[in-house]
């Protein structure tokens, strides 16, 4: 990746953030702030990035791709305050990026932010991309598209469910480990299994050490109240509907943005398709697309929950006294340094 796809455009001569010098020591070398969506983590990152001379290195699965814009809550560039922002906006809605796409592509950012002497500070709520970069994947094989859309095709005959049920069969402990709702996570470990005759469960076992920054990295989780965060949630809905979501979504898919791609399962645009196919109607759309990411704010805190050595904060990522606490925790010396 260049340095302008990297940096979103930033041009770091001119930049604020770039050469502005930290009045803070911060004790860390990376840092990563989760949550659940709707949290207040993009706000929370920028403030820490201005504070301790950092620079936001996404880890949201869906703002990786471009044109993919009005349900993915993308921090608009002006609203950035001059900090660079890296993985954001670079890849192809037409492909199937994963994990260990992600985690190969940070590892190198990190590097990179840290060369120039300055903080990465990784930003978002996808669970699987911090664990693939703090617990490397195996080396997988290589997509087989057509088993792929053979299973894509069996998931819309039969459904969710029944895939989470031939992982139970072919990797019963990979299924334990995935809800049957989180379908592309499903079908890619029965695709390993099938492509390999080696459960992924296993191959997991001989994955590669993580590298040191990896190791030594905070991991900062917001817990704000559980029907605040709701309330957000479903707000946030209602605008990005009113927004003219199902146009993006319409626009998308008369590119030839395939219906099943990565891109548009996201939460926000999955029920979106559904409801251009004719198989619900827009208000059904709406409240489902509000239980989805409802269900999916509780599935990240529980995934957060099992991160080894997470700093849990309460309260959203733009109230004051959770920023001064965070930075408080940041800046103090520790055992870690």
């Amino acid at each position: 990746m260049d340095a302008e796809q990297s940096h979103n455009g930033a041009d770091e001569s001119s930049n604020p953030a770039i050469l502005k010098d930290s009045s803070e020591s911060p004790a860390v070398s990376a840092i990563a702030i989760v949550g659940p969506t709707a949290s207040g983590k993009s706000t929370l990152g920028i403030e820490v990035a201005l504070r301790l001379s950092g620079e936001i290195i996404n880890c949201d699965s869906v703002q990786v791709y471009r044109g993919i814009e009005i349900a993915t809550a993308k921090v608009p560039f002006a609203e950035r305050r001059g900090v660079p922002h890296h993985l954001i906006d670079f890849v192809s809605p037409n492909i199937n990026y994963t994990a260990g796409d992600w985690a190969r592509e940070a590892a190198a950012t990190i590097e990179e932010v840290q060369r120039r002497r300055r903080i990465p500070i990784l930003v978002g709520g996808t669970g699987l991309y911090l664990r693939a970069l703090r617990s490397p994947f195996f080396p997988s094989p290589q997509t087989d598209q057509d088993l792929r859309h053979r299973l894509n095709r069996l998931r819309e005959r039969r459904g969710a469910e029944h895939l989470h049920h031939l992982l139970r069969r072919l990797d019963r402990e990979s299924a334990a480990e995935l809800y049957p709702r989180d379908w592309p996570r499903v079908q890619r470990a029965i695709e390993v299994r099938l492509q390999t005759g080696e459960a992924m469960s296993q191959q997991k076992r001989e994955r590669p050490e993580p590298n040191e920054t990896a190791r030594r990295l905070r991991v900062i989780v917001l817990n704000p109240p559980r029907l605040d965060v709701y309330r957000r949630i479903d707000a946030r809905a209602e605008s990005h509907f009113a927004s003219g979501l199902v146009e993006e979504v319409k626009t998308l898919l008369a590119q030839g943005i395939p219906a099943n791609s990565n891109a548009l399962g996201a939460h926000g645009y999955r029920r979106v398709v559904e409801y251009l196919e004719g198989k619900r109607d827009l208000k059904s759309a709406i409240e489902q697309t509000k239980l989805d990411v409802r269900h999916y704010a509780k599935r990240q805190l529980t995934w957060f929950r099992r991160e080894n050595g997470a700093e849990w904060f309460e309260g959203f990522g733009e109230d004051d006294h959770l920023q001064n606490a965070v930075l408080k925790a940041l800046t103090e010396a520790s055992a870690q340094t």
